[in-house]
């Protein structure tokens, strides 16, 4: 399997990476795509992936959290020159986020559209952070159409409405995380819905474990918990969601084996 979305360079994982790489291939994973954050973190995201280059890819981006006036336009200038010296299968992990604070939403709002043009302009998918924010993400999503923009909206929860949005738009795919196994997230009936055609799977590692071990750290191995659970919504065979959701990796991200 492949985890779409992984944060594996942070601090968290400073004790235990390699162990914690063994962990995630002996539970079926092969594949880490390591969205970025901000410039501070970058160089560590990068020498986390040297030490697995066969298996762990990047992305290059601006997290909406680390979105401010006085910085912004540093590291959008961080991002457009590093793209040009690296080799990444996405931007990401880009979008708007009205959970913590609503104080930056314009300079998060001008950050998401500028990352969406780099994306068209290197041809490449976006991973879309939308927490508490889908109507502000559609909104600019409608207006850029002419940008006609791929990806996948990582960690999904929203509403049936957003997800027959998102489907409008034909380009985009689901990621299902440890929100899925959550008793009351209201996801299930959502992804019921879904074709295996446009979901894939992720952890947010070292965020959102799943169920049984929430309030913990969370890691790549922890994938095949929400497969199971996926499979279990859907009634098929985790064969099945392993073999679907990594060919939707693979083509979303042009992934070579």
């Amino acid at each position: 399997m492949t985890d779409t979305h992984t944060h594996l360079y942070l601090e968290e994982f400073d004790n235990d990476f390699d162990e914690t790489i063994a962990r995630a291939e002996s539970a079926g994973v092969d594949t880490f795509i390591f969205p970025a954050i901000e410039q501070s973190s970058f160089e560590k995201m990068m020498s986390a992936q040297l030490r697995y280059p066969q298996k762990i890819f990047s992305a290059i981006g601006l997290h909406p959290t680390s979105v401010n006036e006085k910085t912004y336009k540093q590291e959008l200038d961080f991002v457009e020159k590093t793209i040009k010296n690296f080799s990444f299968v996405a931007i990401g992990e880009i979008g708007i986020d009205c959970y913590w604070t609503t104080e930056n939403i314009v300079w998060q709002r001008l950050v998401f559209e500028r990352q969406l043009e780099i994306a068209a302009e290197y041809n490449l998918p976006v991973i879309i952070h939308a927490r508490n924010s889908f109507d502000e993400i559609f909104a600019i999503l409608d207006k850029r159409n002419d940008l006609n923009t791929r990806g996948i909206f990582h960690a999904f929860s929203g509403t049936v409405a957003d997800y027959e949005k998102i489907k409008s738009y034909k380009n985009f795919y689901f990621g299902l995380g440890g929100i899925v196994t959550f008793k009351n997230s209201g996801i299930a009936d959502i992804v019921e819905k879904m074709t295996m055609d446009e979901i894939v799977v992720e952890t947010d590692s070292p965020y959102l474990t799943p169920t049984p071990f929430r309030g913990k750290r969370n890691e790549s191995a922890n994938i095949i918990l929400i497969a199971k659970k996926i499979a279990e919504i859907k009634k098929i065979n985790i064969e099945t969601i392993a073999e679907k959701t990594t060919k939707n990796a693979e083509k979303i991200f042009s992934l070579k084996r």
